[in-house]
């Protein structure tokens, strides 16, 4: 509840991207994530599906994650969690 108040929706999707890719862990990121839903990734960061696509497209043209049906996370999406 703490993360809703004080994140956006858009850190919290990086966030949550980022460690299911788990990026931060001792073994290698994934670099592809499981197929998961936009619906899914809503629910999980606590938005809706529109918000979710909408930064989705928006992570996709900065580069930080590509997206076709696949995810696949680059390292650069830390980026948006640690910018304040």
């Amino acid at each position: 509840m703490i993360d809703q108040l004080f994140n956006s929706s858009e850190k919290r999707l990086a966030r949550t991207l980022l460690l299911l890719s788990r990026y931060g862990q001792k073994s290698e990121p994934q670099k592809v994530l499981p197929k998961i839903s936009q619906e899914m990734l809503a629910e999980m960061i606590g938005t809706t599906r529109s918000r979710v696509n909408f930064f989705m497209n928006k992570f996709r043209k900065l580069g930080f994650i590509q997206y076709n049906g696949e995810i696949h996370v680059n390292n650069s999406l830390l980026s948006v969690v640690l910018h304040e």
